[in-house]
């Protein structure tokens, strides 16, 4: 199966200012696309049985439709990032796109919430030279990822085969709070927590995985 689950280290050795593990020898949860009232609940319930704090990757368009959602994101201690204003691959986009879609999403949350948004990641993992300073001067710290589990997919055996392979006591693992994994996303989340406490891993919260 070949599928780049974890990226090439010549990659990440290219773009060392962004996060592709964590930095405390902890496994970071982080959750793309949402929230969406299909599924966000759900992940927020199973997190906190288990105690685990993530990072939501959240989508602008998303943001201003579910603000229910996005507070109980925060009500319960997780940490929201920005994913862009409509799912945008920034990288194929002109500086005043780049600015309308990253910079709408940090003030709405400023606004809104009175929540600083310190981290983003991209739509679709796309992003170029010019991405890393353009987050610099948004003082954005770039966070991608070392386990990538095709959750989307909405298959639990593809989710299994990629933690199995690929799981590390410092993974950044992406997820989805979006429809498409609904039918697994608990599942998938379980595993994974079965999976770490069975190699003798914890999860970290986002301040210490992304210091």
């Amino acid at each position: 199966m070949k599928i780049k689950y974890n990226p090439p280290l010549f990659i990440k050795k290219c773009f060392s200012k962004f996060y592709w593990n964590s930095s405390n020898k902890k496994i970071l949860l982080t959750f793309d696309d949402g929230p969406n009232p299909l599924i966000t609940n759900k992940i927020l319930e199973e997190l906190d049985k288990h105690k685990i704090k993530a990072l939501f990757f959240c989508v602008g368009e998303n943001i201003e439709k579910y603000p229910e959602l996005v507070k109980n994101i925060l009500a319960n201690g997780h940490t929201i990032g920005n994913h862009t204003l409509s799912h945008k691959r920034i990288a194929n986009l002109n500086h005043l796109e780049r600015e309308n879609e990253v910079d709408w999403v940090t003030t709405l949350l400023l606004e809104k919430y009175g929540y600083q948004i310190n981290y983003f990641r991209p739509p679709d993992g796309r992003f170029s030279f010019r991405t890393q300073k353009f987050m610099d001067q948004r003082n954005l710290q770039m966070v991608m990822w070392s386990l990538l589990t095709y959750d989307y997919k909405n298959n639990l055996d593809i989710v299994k085969f990629a933690v199995e392979k690929n799981l590390n006591v410092d993974s950044i693992i992406v997820l989805h709070d979006n429809p498409k994994c609904q039918q697994i996303i608990v599942d998938s989340i379980r595993f994974i927590i079965k999976e770490a406490k069975q190699r003798g891993f914890e999860f970290g919260e986002p301040s210490e995985c992304l210091r």
